[in-house]
């Protein structure tokens, strides 16, 4: 998964991802996650904030503390 680097999620989130996966149609649930990160990477390039607005943005949606 992900060109050999391990990431962590905990099972209850694991389980949602394979459940979507295949209701979205993605031939496995890594295809699923790799679309979803580059379309939320994507937003973040599209928006050219800074690296400060960035993490200001993220701290507000919950993502980092």
């Amino acid at each position: 998964m992900f060109g050999g680097s391990k990431i962590k999620v905990d099972k209850d989130l694991l389980e949602k991802v394979k459940k979507f996966s295949v209701i979205a149609g993605y031939a496995t649930p890594e295809e699923f996650v790799k679309h979803v990160l580059e379309r939320e990477i994507s937003k973040f390039e599209e928006a050219g904030d800074s690296e400060e607005e960035i993490k200001k943005r993220m701290q507000g949606l919950g993502y980092i503390s």
